[in-house]
């Protein structure tokens, strides 16, 4: 295999490809739907690694709340910005990211925080509980499996993943203070011919009042 690429490489690369191999995911807009049904008015709301803004950032901002997106790829920002101008949306690497403390509604992470260390997994996992005020929700979608900085091919881009089996996340959720409201496990078949089907892992914790 040849060098792993980061995800600014891998998804400058893919833009739009990454929608068209992964769309319309149940998993995902049945956690969406659970989440504005208890949101209050004007959430304000982090989407880390937001993509193209479609479904998270569109979602919610078409629903009234105020969403800022992050992405490490110009691309994706790029395609964000366009294609949903309700939301804002900015370059950045979660990783270096600050917020106020207690100061969001929602912090959302989907399927982005796949091509981190653990140690850096770890670390994005406090600091999403940190952000979030009495009531605010982290709410994560990702591959939940036993894998540690483990290279293979993704979208036919060399990519190296860490992630956790569902226990762990939902253990490191509670340790760091939020409460576990939502969990699921879909299965999802991408409609790329490269991408495999794939066990989907969605839950929601949240901050006690």
């Amino acid at each position: 295999m040849t060098r792993p690429e980061t995800a600014a490489e891998v998804f400058d690369a893919l833009g739009k490809d990454y929608e068209r191999a992964f769309p319309d995911q149940p998993g995902q807009h049945a956690v969406l739907a659970w989440l504005l049904d208890r949101l209050p008015a004007r959430a304000t709301v982090v989407d880390l690694g937001s993509g193209t803004g479609r479904p998270v950032a569109q979602t919610l901002s078409a629903a009234g709340h105020a969403v800022t997106g992050y992405d490490v790829s110009a691309r994706m920002v790029e395609i964000a910005r366009a294609e949903v101008p309700a939301a804002r949306f900015e370059q950045a690497d979660l990783r270096a990211l600050t917020q106020p403390p207690g100061s969001l509604d929602v912090v959302a992470a989907f399927f982005s925080l796949l091509q981190l260390t653990r140690a850096e997994l770890d670390a994005a996992l406090e600091k999403a509980a940190s952000w979030l005020a009495p009531g605010g929700c982290f709410v994560l979608g990702t591959i939940a499996a036993d894998v540690e900085e483990r290279d293979f091919r993704f979208l036919g881009h060399p990519v190296r993943t860490s992630s956790y089996p569902p226990e762990t996340f939902v253990a490191r959720l509670e340790g760091a203070g939020l409460e576990i409201a939502y969990r699921e496990v879909v299965r999802y078949v991408p409609s790329h011919p490269e991408a495999r089907p794939e066990e989907q892992f969605y839950l929601a914790a949240c901050k006690p009042w």
